[in-house]
């Protein structure tokens, strides 16, 4: 697992494209894990705060009670107008609650706004993060990257 400050570490490059994709909007869309094993898709925000990625929830909501019972998450961040500007990015790992009370207060402290009490905040670790990108209009460009490895990139026609 990593944060995002490892990512921006380990691959400055792809970490700056992929987090351009995150802040152009503000509505993204998690994937986690319903109890009985299948998938589920919420909207979400998130926020880089310090070294993490972080996403915030409702108390007691599904998407939340999703990723206490079973942290893997996918989260796609929105394409925005389908052009493909940009990039799409996906990135996907794993969920830990923010549960420390001094954490929790610098993590509302970092929001433009507190979040109504109570909520439920979560570091996004991640295992792998990916920008696909039209270039030239002749082909896919798939950057991968998983922590302690070089970004890897494969053409598609």
């Amino acid at each position: 697992m990593a944060t995002w400050q490892d990512f921006e570490r380990e691959a400055p490059e792809l970490a700056t494209a992929v987090r351009a994709r995150l802040e152009a909007h503000r509505h993204h869309v998690l994937a986690t894990v319903r109890k009985d094993g299948s998938p589920r898709v919420s909207g979400t925000e998130v926020r880089i705060v310090g070294a993490d990625l972080t996403a915030g929830s409702m108390y007691g909501s599904v998407k939340a009670r999703d990723l206490l019972r079973d942290p893997r998450y996918a989260l796609h961040a929105n394409p925005g107008d389908g052009s493909m500007v940009g990039g799409d990015a996906k990135l996907a790992g794993r969920a830990v609650e923010i549960a420390d009370e001094m954490e929790l207060s610098g993590y509302a402290a970092e929001l433009p706004e507190p979040p109504p009490s109570p909520y439920h905040a979560f570091r996004l670790e991640l295992d792998e993060v990916v920008l696909t990108t039209v270039e030239n209009d002749e082909y896919l460009l798939i950057k991968t990257w998983r922590p302690g490895e070089e970004v890897r990139s494969v053409q598609r026609r």
